[in-house]
């Protein structure tokens, strides 16, 4: 059986999102994989932290004749087990997550912050019922 590393297009119009995985090479782009090998997202900012990769099992898979993509081994060579730019990746992943914890907690301090809206208390419609019954039945006795 010949098997490719290659991506499979995932996400929704306009939007992608792709998984590097282990495929026949009879299989359709879509198809049925053998493994999931990592994912790549090109929309992330941060250009070294858009591969995300699972070095051992790529090395296990080429180790038994598979082919990765000419995309795929470029992002092998730059984010897999050694890659050149494997450091970066690092640095950019932590700033990243700091950007991201820093968006939740100002989401949170706005929601503390956010001004609550009252309310409805049963007891000031009830106490406005009678006044207005007061209110009727005195006209009706003035008659």
């Amino acid at each position: 059986m010949a098997v490719k590393i290659r991506m499979k297009r995932m996400g929704r119009k306009n939007r992608p999102y792709y998984r590097l995985c282990a495929i026949d090479i009879r299989r359709p782009q879509g198809g049925r994989v053998l493994e999931e090998l990592g994912s790549y997202d090109p929309l992330i900012r941060e250009t070294d932290a858009r591969a995300i990769l699972n070095g051992e099992r790529i090395a296990f898979w080429m180790e038994r004749g598979a082919e990765p993509t000419p995309k795929v081994q470029t992002l092998i060579k730059k984010y897999g087990k050694g890659g050149t730019h494997v450091s970066a990746q690092q640095q950019a992943i932590e700033r990243l997550g700091q950007r991201r914890a820093k968006s939740i907690q100002a989401a949170i301090a706005a929601a503390a912050n956010a001004p609550k809206a009252p309310e409805p208390s049963a007891a000031p419609a009830e106490e406005a019922a009678p006044a207005a019954e007061e209110a009727s039945g005195g006209e009706e006795a003035a008659s």
